[in-house]
């Protein structure tokens, strides 16, 4: 018997299954499909319960989900190629190349009237402050200033997108602080002025084709969309109903920082890319100096700190990795410290709103992903749900 199957076999007895199935068992989560693999190959795979509360169909392996903000990694991916590519500066001033950078000023607070009051950033934004949250751009639906400025100047919500959703403020001046927002969105839109291409054509053919992710697309063709996995919020009793919470189709951009449908085996193979240095299955989609210059500390001093949301129906306030400092790498959280019985340290993550997240450990060269498609993101019962399934598949290795 190969390593890989005595690592596919641990993982079917480890419990694996058995952690899945509990919140689904306990009427809390409608579904999930989770994978993981090491440098041998995919040692796990599962898909329990049903793809929607309101709907027959039984959840799948090859079920479609909304990945949000899982969508950064990828379009830092893009980005970073046109940086290799000598097309783009990481510490380029991105005014020079999308202008509406070169308009933004930063909101010191509003007068007495509530009038907001504005100045000049002291540094240019660079796209590394872009890719790392370190900009001064954050999001209207979880920063209360940047809400209320959006709604002082009727701008619409990033949610639209519509391109003046992009006129919005730095909160700092860029480079002073970590705050998750909109740079990957304009990072996005970077790409797509830089290589003529929309985000949809540009990463079909430089990251989607590559690897094989023929289920991933910010459209929804009726392949897709026949195996689209229903979205879900708590009810009053805590159980999931099934809501509507979409993206237009009729945006003035693809939302970089958010707007793919993808399977979880689709987003393994990105993830297993970037475990392997930027190549998989002879693609190479990053050259391996690449894929360690994202993979390292890319904030300096700065620390992720608590996350905090002020909009609690779409997401809950959560501190990643308690008592550890955190760092950022070009689009990814880092964590500091080994998490006992789980992640090394060194490990690089994120997570999408729908609570659907990956992790990529690479000094034990493990890859997971773990989808679900309920809110609000960093759901108790879904964290649960993720510490118990990562818990479980470490204790397949040993």
């Amino acid at each position: 018997m190969s390593n890989q199957q005595r690592a596919t076999e641990r993982a079917r007895s480890s419990g694996i299954d058995a952690v899945l199935r509990k919140p689904i068992d306990a009427g809390l989560i409608p579904g999930v499909v989770a994978l993981a693999a090491n440098q041998d190959g995919i040692f796990y795979q599962g898909a329990f319960g049903r793809r929607a509360v309101d709907r027959p169909a039984a959840m799948t392996a090859d079920s479609v989900f909304r990945i949000a903000s899982m969508t950064k990694a990828i379009t830092a991916t893009a980005a970073m190629q046109l940086v290799e590519q000598g097309r783009i500066g990481l510490d380029q001033p991105m005014r020079e190349v999308l202008p509406i950078i070169g308009e933004v000023k930063v909101l010191d607070g509003f007068d007495d009237r509530g009038v907001p009051r504005l100045r000049e950033p002291k540094r240019p934004v660079t796209l590394r402050h872009l890719l790392t949250h370190t900009s001064g751009y954050s999001y209207d639906i979880f920063n209360p200033d940047l809400g209320r400025y959006v709604e002082f100047a009727s701008l619409p919500s990033i949610m639209t997108c519509k391109n003046d959703s992009l006129r919005v403020p730095l909160l700092f001046d860029p480079g002073t602080r970590w705050e998750y927002g909109i740079g990957i969105d304009l990072a996005g839109r970077i790409v797509e002025e830089v290589s003529g291409q929309n985000l949809e054509t540009y990463m079909r053919g430089h990251i989607f084709d590559p690897l094989g992710m023929n289920d991933t697309s910010f459209f929804l063709p009726d392949k897709l969309s026949q195996r689209l996995v229903g979205t879900h919020a708590r009810g009053a009793d805590g159980k999931p109903v099934p809501i509507t919470l979409e993206f237009p189709h009729d945006g003035d951009f693809l939302m970089g920082g958010g707007g793919l449908f993808s399977t979880a085996a689709d987003y393994l193979s990105f993830t297993r890319m970037l475990l392997f240095g930027g190549a998989l299955n002879g693609a190479r989609v990053l050259k391996p100096e690449t894929v360690a210059l994202m993979s390292r500390n890319a904030i300096g001093d700065l620390e992720v700190p608590v996350f905090r949301s002020a909009n609690p129906a779409f997401a809950l306030d959560i501190d990643f990795f308690p008592g550890q400092i955190k760092r950022w790498g070009l689009s990814f959280l880092i964590n500091t410290q080994d998490v006992e019985g789980m992640r090394a340290a060194g490990s690089l993550a994120w997570a999408g709103v729908h609570n659907t997240f990956f992790w990529i450990d690479l000094a034990r060269r493990v890859t997971a992903v773990l989808m679900m498609q309920i809110i609000p993101a960093n759901d108790p019962h879904v964290l649960e749900t993720l510490f118990a399934f990562e818990q479980a598949v470490y204790a397949a290795l040993r």
